[in-house]
């Protein structure tokens, strides 16, 4: 793994090509002190391998051990092109790291005039204090204090020093890179789990959190009526197969315990909890539409990228269900939930998302890609409507009258119009004619902004 970080400090944009390509790599992960991919591209001013992770899905706001994110040390380093690139993927220009410091405070520190201007001209305030009490401006040379001053005057900033005890309003929750650890074990015994807290009991099994490797975790344990040699040998090779980190939309399978009479899948845990659960159970986040909008993309993009690969998952169907919430708000979609081979086939556990031709057809007869766009459908008639679809019948009765009586959501007035077009178009009844996920995104990035 630190192969990956000694070629980012090179700028071997070669090697660190190839390596994204692997989709057991995670380009989110972080080295011993936390700096990530990003991190050691942006410090080492390497702008098209900082513009690649970007557009692979870098996390742009993950933090260091020392709190600073990729736009400190593109701010320290004097690198304006790779400034104005983070900015533009919406890097948080007032993050302060462990000590208080904006990338404002560094950029006036060192004297780089040319990126302290675009760090005010984005939003970055000249009167956050850090720790020792110091704003940016006290860092500044008197010219370049006076420049970025009246910069902010003419920009309607309030003035009053805002102490770092009282940033709280400014500050967002801050986005680790992510622990290398979880991106680099496959098997993983069984007693070095730690498993505390039984979350949930379904049909394909019970999930437990708890903790490995100093990680928090979620574990699900399968349910196998047996657990002979074959289903043992067919977990090992499927498994690995769920470990895709090479997406910011999938949320991988990081390992897995086959210790028979137990099969059990390792994901990291995400304190948020599902699509479902964010929607529907009470979490006090408000999803507007400019929310839903970007739920919907994430959603999109990490489907995208499955229907990009061959056909490695089992079996896969998409709900609100499956789509897990980060820290930072991106949702991701969960290799966990996939049904192995030898899991129950034939059955269904929410037909309300699942197409019609789902619910009919075998499964060698379906398009699954239609059939997955269906089930996005349903998902942003969701976030429009912060309903449950058929929350009224049993998932048995919903089922039945989807596959042989027509039965569809409607679409209630005062739906934001662009989203009712888009699931109606995702909703045609000819599998067809529904769009692609490659096609949607264009859509849905339009409307985002």
């Amino acid at each position: 793994m630190e192969d990956i970080f000694h070629w980012c400090r090179e700028g071997n944009s070669i090697q660190v090509r190839l390596w994204l390509d692997d989709t057991e790599h995670d380009m989110n992960l972080g080295d011993d002190h936390g700096f990530s991919p990003l991190h050691w591209c942006a410090k080492e001013g390497h702008g098209k391998l900082v513009e690649m992770l970007l557009h692979r899905g870098a996390r742009v706001n993950a933090t260091n051990m020392g709190d600073d994110i990729p736009l400190h040390l593109a701010s320290a380093h004097g690198h304006l092109e790779i400034v104005q690139m983070l900015i533009r993927h919406r890097s948080d220009v007032n993050a302060a790291n462990e000590h208080g410091n904006t990338p404002l405070h560094y950029a006036c520190f060192w004297g780089y005039q040319a990126i302290a201007e675009e760090l005010v001209n984005n939003g970055a305030l000249i009167s956050l204090a850090n720790k020792d009490g110091d704003t940016p401006l006290d860092k500044a040379k008197s010219q370049l204090a006076t420049r970025l001053h009246n910069l902010a005057v003419e920009s309607g900033q309030e003035l009053k020093k805002i102490s770092f005890k009282d940033q709280g309003s400014w500050l967002g929750m801050k986005t680790r890179s992510r622990d290398a650890t979880l991106s680099r074990f496959k098997g993983i015994n069984v007693q070095d789990l730690t498993l505390h807290n039984k979350i949930a009991i379904t049909p394909g099994g019970e999930t437990w959190r708890g903790r490995w490797q100093n990680n928090d975790i979620i574990a699900k344990v399968l349910s196998v009526r047996e657990c002979n040699a074959r289903i043992a040998r067919d977990f090992n090779e499927e498994f690995p197969k769920l470990r895709i980190f090479s997406h910011p939309n999938i949320l991988p399978v990081i390992g897995a315990c086959n210790s028979p009479p137990s099969l059990i899948v390792i994901s990291q845990y995400m304190p948020r909890g599902s699509l479902y659960d964010l929607l529907h159970g009470g979490s006090g986040i408000v999803v507007d539409t400019a929310q839903a909008v970007r739920f919907a993309l994430d959603i999109a993009r990490g489907m995208a990228y499955l229907h990009s690969l061959e056909r490695i998952i089992p079996e896969y169907h998409l709900s609100s269900f499956h789509v897990m919430i980060d820290d930072d708000l991106t949702a991701r979609i969960n290799m966990a939930d996939a049904k192995f081979s030898f899991q129950e086939r034939g059955r269904v556990y929410q037909p309300a998302w699942m197409s019609p031709e789902t619910l009919q057809k075998k499964r060698s007869d379906r398009n699954w890609e239609a059939c997955d766009m269906w089930s996005f459908a349903i998902c942003i008639w969701e976030l429009a409507t912060r309903e449950v679809p058929f929350a009224e019948l049993t998932p048995m009765e919903a089922g039945m009258r989807i596959a042989t009586e027509g039965l569809r959501v409607s679409i209630p007035p005062g739906t934001a119009p662009h989203l009712s077009k888009l699931i109606k178009i995702c909703m045609n009844e000819d599998p067809g004619k529904r769009p692609t996920f490659d096609m949607i995104i264009p859509i849905l990035d339009k409307m985002k902004r």
